[in-house]
């Protein structure tokens, strides 16, 4: 029995036509034996089979009682590779020296109080620098829809290991588009909410990420949000309550953001979805947002805060891309960071006027199709000396410097057989409103088939096998 997604996951747990254990062992052994797509650089063993035997025995014991207050017992989660697991290695796609912590980030401890067991650690680029998934800790992520092409980023680990079955859903970060580009490149949906809804700590001194869950599903990815929000001690900037979904299905005015480097198939494909909106009963008008130089601000913020805690001793165990940024940002000054950031907060005033004409913003969430695995962007934005690693993604950095709670999910195939994104924007602390046009909207479209990496289901093993 294949199990898909975390709502199909629970209901063959529930019906008993498979057990927790059978289905833990079935996501590692295929992430073991199928992972070309180099989703995983860490694949968790005994913990996990000793988690998937407790749920077992809670479930034996409780019957349907059991998920009542852990919702997601027995569902296999995957967790990006910045993020710290008390059980696996957190080597933050770096060579440099990390650690192994002894406890788990807050999001992770709130997964595995809801009874999710994690399976690994999903491939990163180096501190999620890159909105590509090329490193020098593991091979390039590869997409899989074409093996050739790469997955996005920096969670393109996670969303090649979701959309392919190598586990259930995962949970990713959002720094400039971490968690939505690699979602709309790999067919699978990627939810960045507010800032400050889900903790995140140790975090940056930019305050540009975000913690999310990227799923199969809007319901999916409903489910683990609501389990990692809410506020907790440890990160200052996690004022926001719980997750609260589904509101009322009315008719809305959305806002129609459209780029100029947009390739002709992803403006087809999101165009189809637009209009899927207009059916629904939605105003959909198209806008411009202007803000002068939000790209450069956006480097100067990230390439201050990437050089922080670096030294010249450093540099050969640095990823070359990432080590333009860092010396890009050994040359700003204490002027040059607030030059950004007053850019950064004029931005947020243009947006809020927006948001005060429109309860939505909808367009592409990538306006170009994927590029080379190997690439850190398409061939104009592909050398790191040009400072443009993030130039090609405008849709994405944009609501990391707002805060905005943002989705995007699968509207389509290009007629070469590539997932695009149409990703939907609320006002901050709107994500509920987001999330419900998303699963209405998702419901309309066609789902996208398999991809041809999907590994399917294998044979139940013995535990002395793993």
């Amino acid at each position: 029995m294949t199990a898909r997604g975390i709502s199909h996951t629970l209901e063959l747990l529930r019906r008993r036509d498979i057990s927790a254990v059978e289905h833990v062992q079935s996501v590692l052994t295929a992430v073991r034996e199928r992972d070309t797509l180099d989703a995983y650089v860490a694949v968790a063993g005994d913990d996990a089979l000793q988690a998937a035997e407790q749920a077992d025995a809670r479930i034996r014991e409780l019957g349907a009682d059991a998920w009542r207050n852990m919702p997601l017992l027995g569902v296999t989660v995957s967790v990006k590779d910045l993020l710290q697991t008390r059980d696996l290695p957190t080597t933050r796609g770096s060579l440099l020296p990390n650690d192994r912590p002894l406890q788990d980030a807050p999001a992770v401890a709130r997964l595995r109080a809801a009874g999710a067991v994690i399976v690994g650690k999903t491939t990163t680029s180096e501190y999620g620098w890159s909105a590509s998934t090329v490193g020098r800790v593991a091979p390039p992520t590869r997409n899989p829809y074409n093996p050739a092409l790469t997955a996005g980023g920096s969670s393109g680990g996670a969303a090649a290991a979701v959309a392919a079955g190598l586990c259930d859903g995962s949970l990713g970060t959002d720094g400039s588009g971490s968690i939505r580009i690699p979602a709309a490149f790999c067919g699978v949906v990627g939810y960045k909410p507010s800032f400050g809804r889900v903790p995140y700590f140790p975090n940056g001194a930019d305050r540009l990420a975000h913690q999310g869950p990227l799923a199969r599903s809007v319901a999916d990815a409903v489910l683990l949000g609501q389990v990692i929000a809410g506020p907790h001690l440890n990160d200052p900037d996690s004022a926001l309550g719980s997750l609260d979904v589904p509101r009322d299905g009315r008719a809305l005015r959305i806002g129609w953001i459209e780029y100029d480097r947009t390739d002709p198939e992803v403006r087809r494909v999101t165009e189809e979805a637009r209009d899927a909106l207009v059916a629904q009963g939605h105003t959909v008008e198209h806008i411009e947002v202007r803000c002068d130089n939000i790209y450069p601000a956006l480097v100067d913020i990230l390439a201050a805060s990437e050089a922080l805690g670096t030294t010249p001793e450093d540099e050969e165990w640095i990823d070359a891309g990432r080590l333009e940024v860092v010396r890009h940002g050994r040359t700003l000054s204490g002027a040059d960071v607030m030059r950004a950031e007053e850019v950064r907060q004029g931005l947020r005033t243009t947006l809020r006027s927006v948001m005060d004409r429109y309860d939505m913003l909808a367009m592409a969430t990538v306006p170009v199709e994927p590029f080379a695995a190997e690439a850190i962007g398409p061939e104009w934005a592909a050398d790191p000396r040009d400072l443009l690693w993030l130039d090609w993604a405008p849709a994405s950095y944009p609501f990391n410097m707002t805060g905005q709670p943002a989705v995007s999910l699968p509207a389509g195939l290009t007629r070469a057989g590539l997932p695009v994104g149409l990703q939907l924007v609320g006002p901050v602390g709107a994500d509920d409103l987001v999330l419900t046009v998303a699963r209405r909207l998702e419901a309309e479209l066609a789902p996208l088939p398999n991809p041809p990496a999907a590994a399917p289901a294998p044979a139940p093993v013995s535990l002395q096998s793993l």
